[in-house]
């Protein structure tokens, strides 16, 4: 707290003083005082403070929430404003600069600690939300396939660049248009205009298909055939916010003599990025459901202990953690897929490796699980890929903790064999076991087994371990019973420079 920098703009120089004393006495640093909205444009600038504390009625032409206006366009810095107004007007004003606190004259110290509080933790929320935002649109415009974003009344509100190129519209033209003057669509045989998958969406709400020889009509009449699948966009409450389109150019399927061939590998790719997107909005959607409504507590329970608030503040650090990994794990799988995966083997001790792993998880996963390491053979250096080791086991670590009851065992074994010249990684765990008929597609991208369903995960934790696997020239293999558990073993040649 004692780093954090404070400008304070107010007119009234015996208020001014007396805010200064009270923040100093809180712990806060006052970088500056600005009588006017100049004045406090130019502070800004030049004392980068964390949080600006503003007075509506100030000295000159422009008052505080003008400045604050002018402030919000040149930086991200959370302001309070302080007046001794509250009429429906002014609050009309204020809310148009988006401020993160409104303290009415005359305040305490302590109502004003609160208030520096709760902007401080509203703007890092803001500011995290943000960011993970601005990482799911880099995702979705980076994808290969066109995609298309729609509110619930149909209007384009998100194209990425795939879909300009399909449709040949620009985002900046296509924004605001109704989904069915960007995306039409006919049918290829009787050139009759087709049902448009966002309007059937929005209308049934489930996720819909186009049907075979459907083509997308561009903006300049080309007919290009297309498969999709749209999905609805929808609030935990279910309440429909939108829809999502996701469509490619199927040209060359459509002139290939294999063509039915490539018709079945389409509709298993339209599995696959239905569970895509199904996977990445339900795994958003409850942490940021968290992040929600941890912030609404913060800002409606002022009285909130310092337990309480470090707890909220938790779920949400927790919340925005699991959505970075989801972000990762989505990014890694994307670039194992485009043979783009960075393989850098060096020289590792296994075993303190392995000794260092199973004690992070000791720490952090807590203590109901027991994470029990052993060594076999002569421990020696080997040459591999830290990271994607790091992934392999962390990933199996994390499976059999997350599928295994409180307070059990899971053993992480290490054999080094000298004649073989390889490693032995073992992880076993007494968790539900995975069916005998689920084992052979356990390690493909979103795939996860019957009886796991109702806990919690994407299904591509197994898939990126197999990726790593591979990068290593190594080998994977299970031995599974439900109710019993699971021993799953990887096998990778220690010296991978030789």
């Amino acid at each position: 707290m004692a780093s954090t920098k404070i400008l304070v703009v107010e007119d009234e120089v015996i208020v001014a003083k007396t805010i200064i004393s009270q923040l100093n006495q809180l712990g806060y640093m006052v970088t500056d005082t600005a009588s006017s909205g100049a004045m406090a444009i130019a502070k800004v600038t030049e004392t980068q403070p964390d949080l600006i504390l503003m007075d509506i009625v100030l000295k000159g032409t422009m008052d505080g929430v003008t400045a604050a206006a002018q402030i919000r366009e040149l930086v991200d810095i959370p302001i309070i404003y302080l007046t001794a107004y509250a009429d429906d007007s002014t609050l009309q004003r204020v809310k148009a600069t988006h401020p993160f606190g409104y303290i009415v004259k005359p305040f305490t110290a302590d109502d004003l600690r609160v208030a520096v509080e709760i902007g401080l933790f509203k703007h890092q929320v803001a500011r995290e939300l943000q960011d993970n935002r601005d990482q799911l649109a880099t995702l979705l415009r980076s994808m290969s396939d066109a995609v298309i974003a729609t509110d619930a009344g149909g209007v384009i509100t998100f194209m990425n660049p795939a879909a300009e190129a399909l449709t040949e519209w620009q985002q900046d033209e296509a924004l605001g248009q109704a989904v069915t003057t960007v995306f039409q669509l006919i049918d290829e045989v009787t050139e009759t205009p087709a049902e448009n998958p966002i309007a059937k969406v929005l209308t049934s709400q489930q996720v819909s298909y186009l049907d075979n020889f459907t083509a997308l009509v561009t903006k300049t009449g080309t007919h290009i055939p297309i498969g999709d699948r749209a999905s609805p966009l929808k609030r935990l409450s279910g309440e429909v916010l939108g829809a999502v389109v996701v469509f490619w150019d199927m040209s060359d399927l459509r002139q290939s003599e294999l063509l039915s061939q490539a018709l079945a590998k389409e509709k298993e790719l339209n599995q696959l990025k239905s569970q895509f997107v199904s996977t990445v909005s339900h795994e958003f959607r409850n942490p940021l459901a968290i992040i929600r409504t941890a912030a609404e507590l913060l800002e409606k329970q002022p009285n909130l202990t310092e337990t309480q608030k470090n707890a909220y503040l938790q779920r949400i650090k927790t919340s925005v953690r699991s959505m970075n990994q989801l972000m990762e794990d989505v990014l890694f799988i994307g670039q194992a897929e485009a043979d783009r995966l960075v393989f850098q083997p060096a020289p590792l001790h296994l075993e303190q490796f392995c000794q260092d792993l199973a004690e992070e998880f000791s720490m952090f996963e807590g203590s109901s699980h027991s994470i029990v390491f052993s060594s076999q053979g002569a421990s020696q250096n080997a040459c591999m890929d830290e990271r994607l080791l790091r992934y392999v086991l962390t990933n199996l670590l994390s499976n059999a903790i997350k599928y295994s009851q409180p307070s059990t065992t899971v053993q992480l074994i290490l054999r080094i064999d000298p004649a073989q010249q390889t490693a032995t990684f073992l992880v076993q765990d007494q968790g539900i076991g995975i069916p005998e008929s689920d084992q052979t597609r356990l390690f493909d991208s979103f795939f996860r087994a019957a009886n796991a369903t109702l806990i919690q995960g994407t299904g591509l934790g197994l898939a990126i371990v197999k990726r790593c696997v591979d990068a290593h020239s190594g080998q994977i293999s299970l031995t599974s019973k439900v109710g019993i558990g699971t021993t799953i073993s990887v096998i990778l040649p220690l010296d991978l420079a030789a």
